[in-house]
């Protein structure tokens, strides 16, 4: 992937994830999955490629909620104007903290931060930091919970 030189392989599966929703934010279309071509030219172990589909898919599929917890923790922010590095690896972050309770919060929130210093600008590791890092306070107080998410509509 390019920029990382991690051999984590999750960790490169999180770069893939980022490239491909990078690219279909890009593009704006969903005709062709860039994960695959992705894959073609840095190819994964299976069970890193399975992580970085899932990813993938999840973020997709939860994008209303997803940008929703954005906006709300960087209400100065409007989602659609954040840069779409940024936007995509806070997506990546929420999708793990909320969906994937196997991956443990503080995993998370630090490669999402990785991912920012690798592929953003000077200020995005900090930005995903403190928005993911307000996130999980919620979280771990109770003023978040996957019930509020689903009577928010979200």
């Amino acid at each position: 992937m390019a920029g990382d030189t991690s051999s984590d392989p999750r960790r490169k599966a999180r770069a893939a994830a980022l490239q491909s929703l990078f690219a279909i934010d890009v593009r704006g279309g969903h005709d062709e999955e860039p994960l695959h071509w992705l894959m073609l030219e840095n190819p994964l172990p299976h069970k890193a490629r399975s992580f970085a589909a899932d990813l993938v898919h999840g973020v997709r599929k939860n994008l209303f909620e997803l940008d929703g917890l954005i906006q709300k923790y960087a209400p100065a922010w409007p989602v659609q104007q954040l840069s779409v590095v940024d936007r995509n690896i806070l997506r990546i972050a929420l999708f793990e903290l909320l969906h994937r309770s196997e991956v443990p919060r503080k995993t998370a929130v630090n490669e999402a931060v990785e991912l920012a210093k690798v592929f953003g600008s000077d200020s995005s590791a900090r930005f995903v930091n403190g928005v993911a890092g307000s996130v999980i306070a919620d979280l771990e107080s109770g003023a978040l919970n996957m019930d509020s998410l689903v009577s928010e509509g979200r």
